[in-house]
């Protein structure tokens, strides 16, 4: 019998043109299976599919990632230029960065405010803006 999450993570690959293999679908269900946005790591990823008994290698999380970043379901945030986090909600919206966490969130989007970017160089053009808060307690 097929559950509401497993509907929900079916639609999401096939409405992204993928193939619903059964790793594709084990990972799209902890990423999209409840409905709600989520921020994680391809480790942090790899762990809650171990703990749900998905059958998957942390190479297959990470090529699996990088295909549903490619069909446009998921989007990379790169912290410090090494650390990737993933996050379901694919528009364009500025994060919080918690260092003392490392962990990622939504920023309001509605308190953003750009002005004016630099010009970019000649033959080039601005694809995206990423904002990056980092936050940290204060001592």
């Amino acid at each position: 019998m097929t559950t509401r999450s497993q509907t929900i993570a079916t639609e999401w690959l096939t409405g992204a043109g993928l193939r619903p293999t059964r790793q594709r679908l084990a990972l799209a269900e902890l990423l999209v299976g409840d409905g709600r946005h989520r921020h994680v790591t391809a480790e942090s990823l790899f762990e809650a599919a171990r703990a749900a008994g998905a059958a998957v290698s942390l190479a297959t999380v990470y090529n699996t990632l990088r295909a549903f970043c490619a069909a446009g379901v998921l989007q990379e945030i790169t912290v410090d230029g090494s650390k990737s986090y993933f996050d379901t909600n694919t528009h364009d919206h500025p994060h919080f960065y918690w260092e003392d966490e490392g962990r990622l969130s939504d920023a309001p989007a509605d308190q953003l405010e750009i002005r004016r970017l630099p010009e970019p160089p000649e033959g080039v053009e601005v694809a995206s803006v990423d904002v990056v808060i980092r936050l940290r307690r204060k001592a």
